[in-house]
């Protein structure tokens, strides 16, 4: 038996070390969940060949580096970088936007997965709180869809697209949720993913967003017609309650809405991505975050090592 022993808050402790826990860990730099175990199979011959009975997890993580660099130095760096990002102190926040449809939901799921973090936001969720709080003949466009919500305007003013201008009025409302949860994530130190056709670039408060711990994806489908089929995929599956007929009445509009979020993304610098294939969205996406947060201060790192050991 290996033991793993680390340090949280003066309070050290010690697991066995596991395979599966290591591969989850090694997966992050995209290897595949296979090759990540045998990895990690590898590692453990590597200390009972060596006779480690007990290692800290930052020896433990040399360990790795020292193994993966031998292995393939991309792969390493990802590794070391994603270590780093787990160090941090400050949370991670990555928000992903996209018009309904495009898959905002199943990739928020899966980078969650893949970077371990426990909280997940929809802002479909904010928006039904606030359907709650807020009454249909105070804020009628809050009590329908991102890309109806213009039929709810009173009086639409006759120098915008009117669905554009019903989408902006559904994202104002729903931003105030929106922006209530990066301040706690930030405020409690929470790493959160929040996701939904809501998240639109140059809408949440500037010195929210000069936080460099957050990192906003716009993802799109380009193709009109691989967009269709997404509404179908979806509307097939027998939990949902969403009406296939709705989506396609509406679909002209929902693709009005996908072009608005783009040009606010090439205003504001955000990534953009046609999320045609779903591991090379959640690489790019991986990539990104990887490269904007795997640094920590290398006066840190020596801190933590020392207070670890």
């Amino acid at each position: 038996m290996i033991w793993v022993t680390g340090n949280v808050d003066g309070e050290k402790y010690k697991e066995p070390f596991s395979k599966g826990i290591m591969s989850r860990s090694l997966n992050v730099a995209d290897i595949g969940t296979e090759r990540a175990y045998d990895l990690a199979s590898d590692i453990e011959e590597e200390l009972v060949k060596n006779n480690v009975v007990e290692i800290s997890s930052y020896e433990l993580a040399d360990v790795v580096l020292n193994h993966l660099k031998g292995v393939d130095p991309k792969i390493a760096k990802k590794y070391e970088n994603w270590r780093s990002l787990r160090k941090s102190k400050e949370p991670l926040i990555i928000l992903i936007g996209g018009a309904s449809g495009v898959g905002t939901s199943s990739m928020a799921f899966e980078l969650a997965s893949r970077l371990r973090l426990k909280n997940l936001i929809s802002t479909d969720m904010i928006r039904e709180v606030m359907r709650k709080i807020v009454s249909k003949e105070l804020s009628p466009v809050i009590h329908k869809s991102s890309f109806d919500a213009h039929e709810s305007i009173r009086t639409p003013s006759i120098r915008a697209d009117p669905v554009i201008e019903g989408f902006i009025s559904h994202v104002e409302v729903v931003n105030v949720g929106i922006e209530a949860i990066i301040e706690r994530s930030v405020k409690e130190g929470i790493s959160t993913i929040i996701e939904g056709v809501h998240v639109v670039p140059g809408f949440i408060r500037k010195d929210l967003m000069d936080n460099n711990n957050i990192i906003i994806f716009t993802l799109t489908v380009d193709d009109e017609e691989s967009h269709k089929q997404r509404f179908y995929s979806r509307c097939r599956q027998p939990w949902v309650k969403r009406s296939l007929e709705r989506y396609m009445e509406n679909f002209e509009a929902i693709r009005k809405t996908q072009n608005f979020l783009v040009e606010q993304a090439e205003i504001h610098d955000a990534r953009i991505i046609n999320n045609v294939d779903i591991n090379e969205t959640i690489d790019i996406m991986i990539n990104d975050i990887l490269e904007k947060f795997g640094g920590v201060d290398s006066v840190e790192q020596e801190s933590q090592r020392n207070n670890d050991n």
